[in-house]
């Protein structure tokens, strides 16, 4: 991702050895090791998402992909805000962006949950659902 080593190392020492316990209301659990993640409320979370996420967008092709819409001038493809992100095109190529960012998700580690992908679509004549990897996708209509 050309992050630099010594960044590398002291975000893992930083991470590196975590244990939680959680209260319930019939007490505390024993101590246990965090195999991944960050803290609940670090204030690195989300800019380690923001790094994974404009690299798997670099990766994904979308800076160069024509698909997309003009907003003064410039072609935009993708919205994003902490870890929602928001795919637009004016025609079919939904399906080819939207896999090409699983595809490279993937080689992160992380997982694009098809389940709660949602489609608007701006306009008439549009297919009401898309499927992807055997799941079919809601497409919400606005005239």
């Amino acid at each position: 991702m050309g992050i630099p080593d010594h960044l590398t190392c002291l975000l893992r020492n930083l991470f590196a050895s975590q244990e939680a316990t959680v209260r319930t209301g019939h007490g505390t659990t024993d101590w246990f090791q965090i195999g991944k993640g960050v803290h609940q409320g670090c204030i690195l979370s989300p800019c380690l998402f923001n790094l994974y996420a404009e690299y798997i967008m670099r990766n994904a092709g979308l800076e160069e992909a024509q698909a997309g819409i003009k907003i003064a001038g410039r072609n935009i493809n993708n919205l994003r805000y902490a870890d929602d992100t928001t795919l637009m095109v004016e025609n079919e190529e939904l399906k080819s962006l939207l896999m090409k960012v699983k595809e490279e998700s993937e080689k992160v580690g992380l997982k694009l949950n098809i389940q709660k992908t949602k489609i608007q679509g701006l306009g008439g004549g549009v297919q009401k659902t898309l499927t992807c990897q055997r799941n079919t996708i809601a497409l919400f209509l606005h005239s």
